[in-house]
This record gives structure tokens, sequence and C-alpha cells, in this order.
């Protein structure tokens, strides 16, 4: 086959032919662009930023009486951002230990009056000991008449009306062991039962204040001072913008190559292409949107559609990155994954994800413990001063 010849041909005709010629040449260069480099990247503009939104919720009923936050602040983990009014929260702590010192002085009772049985118990025994010794010292005398008849009988009366009360002070010396078997003043079951009720009545009142469970951006607040908040109730939520992730939603059709840990580049909208992050692929998504959606497609039903379905892929970003140039929560991006880099496994590893947050509202209260360790001390040390004095 001949080449054309230009000379020969009109304007029209070179025009068409450096055109088509021109055209085949872009053909054959994005060919092997896409050969070289375009084939081993995944690309979708259907990402968007996503991250952990912490309610704040209220775990007790009250009156607000002060937010200490509002929207776009920051906040740091153990701040006081909302209080309720304690004094219901005081009333009760009040009653609790009230509870806790006269259970605790009845507890110490209970351990001075069984001494007391005890040494009661012990003099009984001498004396009914005593008694059988005068008796066994009589009867031999009785063929003499030495000893009459009615003393005899009246020593015997006495030996077994002592016998009897031995056995009555063992029998009620032997029920208050039972209930202080094993136990002193602070480990007696009806003292912790009133512990615990000041520790239940304790952390009701530090549930007055509530902190935020970690450091982030304040957002979502519906409080006002005044309210009347129940327990449960959404009052604000707290975004911690460092640890936000981003979820791409990639069509069926690409996600065969896609694999846990591979590099990905992100270019948000809000800094366009002047800011570039860096990140791996964290995980796939156990289903497509519509999968999980309210009303699922299902074709039995009649509303069901054959379309390309998507699966959100989560993406890792660097965190360095991140505190430069900060992200915000439903922003657009899009990203870009090397998957011919990295041959890591379809499916992410075992593994919990945690957030570290201070230890608010527990029961391990240092103060609580001594304040309630410093009443049974009280309450102990006064039953024992009383028991030295022979106060009743």
């Amino acid at each position: 086959m001949t080449e054309p010849d230009l000379t020969t041909q009109s304007p029209r005709q070179r025009a068409f032919t450096v055109f088509g010629v021109v055209l085949a040449l872009l053909a054959c260069g994005w060919a092997i662009y896409w050969f070289v480099a375009l084939r081993h990247y995944e690309t979708t503009d259907d990402a968007y930023v996503a991250g952990d939104v912490i309610p704040l919720t209220s775990e007790a009923p009250g009156t607000v009486t002060a937010v200490h936050a509002d929207d776009t602040q920051a906040v740091a983990a153990g701040a006081v951002l909302v209080e309720l009014d304690p004094a219901d929260a005081r009333v009760a702590v009040a009653a609790a230990e009230a509870t806790l010192a006269r259970t605790a002085r009845e507890v110490a009772a209970l351990f001075a009056q069984r001494a007391v049985l005890r040494a009661d118990l012990q003099a009984r025994e001498l004396t009914l000991q005593r008694a059988r010794h005068d008796l066994a010292r009589r009867e031999p005398l009785r063929g003499d008449g030495a000893v009459s008849g009615e003393e005899l009988a009246h020593s015997s009366d006495t030996v077994a009306e002592l016998t009897a009360g031995v056995a009555a002070a063992t029998a009620q010396l032997d029920a208050l062991d039972a209930q202080l078997h094993d136990s002193t003043v602070a480990t007696h079951p009806r003292v912790l039962e009133a512990a615990a009720a000041v520790r239940s009545a304790r952390l009701a009142l530090r549930r007055t204040r509530l902190t935020a469970p970690t450091s982030g951006i304040v957002a979502k607040r519906s409080v006002q001072v005044g309210q009347r908040v129940a327990p449960g109730t959404p009052l604000l939520a707290i975004i911690s913008l460092p640890e936000v992730w981003i979820d791409a939603n990639f069509k069926e059709v690409q996600l065969r190559r896609l694999r846990v840990g591979q590099p990905v580049t992100v270019r948000a909208d809000v800094y366009g292409s002047d800011v570039t992050f860096h990140g791996r692929v964290a995980g796939l998504g156990a289903g497509s949107g519509s999968a999980f959606a309210l009303l699922p497609a299902q074709n039995a039903s009649g509303n069901w559609i054959k379309i390309v379905q998507r699966l959100p892929v989560r993406i890792a970003l660097d965190p360095q990155e991140l505190a430069a140039h900060p992200l915000r929560i439903g922003l657009s991006t899009v990203v870009e994954v090397d998957v011919a880099a990295g041959s890591g496994p379809p499916l992410a590893g075992t593994g919990v994800r945690s957030t570290p947050a201070p230890q608010i509202g527990t029961l391990e209260d240092p103060a609580t413990e001594a304040r309630i360790q410093q009443i049974i001390a009280a309450q102990a040390r006064s039953a024992a001063q009383r028991g030295s004095h022979g106060a009743p």
C-alpha cells in the first residue's frame, strides 16, 4: 500500500489526513501511558473524610447549671464541659455516709458485745466449776448427817441452774460468732453494703460534672443552661480530628487488585492540588452500601435494579500530614491507590482499635475509698473507747 501523496491532495484532504495521523499518535501515546502507568492505579472521587463522633451524654438526671464548651472549640481530655445541679446528689452522699457510720458503729458494738459475752461465759464456767466442787464435797457428808438433805438439794439445784446458764451463754456467743464469722468491722457484710451505697452516691455526685472523654473539637452542641436532662440525653459531640480517615467508595470492578497495605495518595478539595496526603489501605468493607441500607435491594420484592455496586474502602492517613493540614469530617477527596505495590491480604487482620481515654466516672476513686476508711476507723475507735470505759 502506497502512502498518500499530500502534494496531490486538496487542502481539506490534507487536513483530514494530518488530523487522522495526530489522532492515531495520541491514541498510541495514551495506550502506552495506560499500559505503563495508569493500569497500576485505581482512582475514585467518591471518597469522603470520616472519623469518630464521640457523644457526650448524661449518666444521671439533673438540671444543667453550666456549659463550658461550644461548637468549634477545642477541648482537652478530662476537661469539665457540662455541670448539673449537685444538690440532690450531695444530700444522697450525706445520707449514705451517715448510714455507713451507723452501720459501722453497730458492727463495732457487736464485736465489743462478743468480748463481753466471752468474759461472761468464762465467769459462768468458773462459778459452775466452783458449785460442782462444793456439791462434790457435800455429797460424802450426807451419811454422817453433817449436811442436811435440803442443803444438798440446794447445791444440786445451783449446779443445774449454773449449767443451764452456761449453755445459754454459749448459745448466745455462738449466734454472735456466726454474725461475725471471719470478719472485721471493715469487712463485715453490713459494712460492705453500706460502703457500696457511699460509692454509688459519690459516683452520682461525680456524674454531675460531665468531662470530655477525649481531646477534640466540640460539635453538635444541643445542651442549654437550665435544661432538665435525663440519663442518656445527648448533650454534644467531640471529634478527634487527628484520628480521621478516608472512606473511599470503589466500584466493584475496581476491587479485584485492591489489597490491605497498598499505598494511597489523597487530594482533598479543601486544599486542592497544592496538598497531597499519603496513606495506606486499612481495610475493605464487608458489604456494599445498598446491602446495609434501611431498605436493602431485594429482587423478590421488586425494588432491585442491576447497577454497579460500590464498596467502602478505609484509607488510613499519615498523622503528621493531618497535623499540618487538618481535615474535617465529610469533606470530599480524590483517592488513588497504587495496586501494583504491595501484595497484602484482601481482608484486614484481627485486632481491636482503641482510643485511649481517661477513666472518668469509675468506682476506683481514691478520695471515696479514703473517706470510707475514715468513717469506719472513726466508729471502730469510738466503740473501742466506749468498751474500755465500760460504756454500754
